[in-house]
């Protein structure tokens, strides 16, 4: 499948690996990469030097283009932005801010900007910023979400914006691949697939959760502090849940809460551990080489939209 995505930035296939925290190192970055779509690096708060050698690492891991996830709120976000632009990272995506400020020095750099969005306004304000692409996240996702599900979000951001759209959230098979480009999407964007592929650093405790989930295992919390997060059921995503409805304040709850993605990705911590994970893990059944899950993925979807209408059974009158 080629569209307007895969030939802007030069890749195979239609699909993003998510810049997820502690899971999107270089090694996974580099796999999806080689595997024919585009790995991210997940810079989260991580000081730049930390980046820069990520960076690096994927270079030598891989010559094909990857990408930097940054979020704007790190205290470290204009090292990060600087490290990106001198080291040629070929694509940025955004989250947790507005990338304006960096836009020239990335434009300048031949670095393509594609911002994450939870909203059609939000979409709006980043192509006016001078963003090339956008990624529309429905709250099916794991990790930080908006309000708007992917079916909604999507087609209304395809309408808002000129720029292509890559859909995100609650895409795990070649029915939601399927169904992003029915909604006009240029190219999907995975995380839960990616954190069970044999090159993701999180702990098998994490995989294993995520291939024994079933539908409805997920849970969110943090609403009450205006940043909501999908995670899997478990003792401390349950505990969260009954702290909002108690009175606790936001620094307390913060704390309780601090350190928990690292406890689950790094430690695999069944008892403190945050494993983000989206809505779709029901549907991940096995931990599988990024390459494997890439062309498994998008070479179903491409028969399955080759062949949709007559799959389906569907005829016309």
């Amino acid at each position: 499948m080629k569209t307007e995505i895969t030939r802007m930035l030069g890749i195979q296939y239609p699909l993003f690996q998510g810049g997820m925290a502690w899971v999107a190192d270089a090694k996974l970055a580099a796999a999806v990469s080689n595997a024919g779509g585009l790995g991210l690096i997940g810079a989260s708060a991580a000081p730049g030097e930390v980046v820069e050698g990520m960076i690096r690492e994927a270079k030598s891991l891989t010559d094909k283009p990857f990408g930097v996830n940054v979020m704007l709120m790190s205290p470290f976000a204009d090292d990060v932005a600087r490290i990106c632009a001198e080291q040629g990272v070929k694509v940025v995506t955004t989250g947790a801010g507005n990338p304006g400020k960096y836009m020239e020095m990335w434009k300048n750099a031949g670095i393509k900007v594609i911002p994450v969005v939870a909203s059609a306004a939000l979409a709006k304000r980043m192509e006016r910023a001078g963003a090339d692409a956008v990624v529309a996240e429905g709250c099916e996702s794991g990790g930080h979400i908006g309000e708007l599900t992917t079916m909604t979000l999507v087609p209304q951001v395809v309408d808002a914006v000129s720029v292509p759209v890559i859909a995100a959230g609650g895409i795990a098979d070649a029915r939601g691949v399927a169904a992003a480009f029915a909604l006009g999407a240029q190219a999907v964007q995975c995380g839960t697939i990616f954190v069970c592929a044999e090159e993701s650093p999180a702990h098998e405790n994490y995989k294993n959760l995520i291939v024994k989930a079933k539908d409805t295992e997920t849970i969110v919390t943090g609403r009450n502090g205006g940043a909501p997060i999908r995670s899997l059921k478990t003792k401390l995503t349950r505990k969260l849940a009954k702290m909002e409805h108690e009175e606790i304040s936001l620094e307390e709850f913060e704390k309780f809460a601090a350190g928990s993605l690292r406890k689950a990705v790094q430690d695999g911590n069944l008892e403190e551990g945050s494993f983000m994970a989206g809505q779709i893990s029901g549907l991940v059944s096995r931990i599988a080489p990024a390459k494997v899950i890439a062309d498994e993925l998008m070479q179903t979807s491409e028969a399955l939209l080759k062949n949709l209408v007559a799959e389906r059974g569907i005829t016309f009158e």
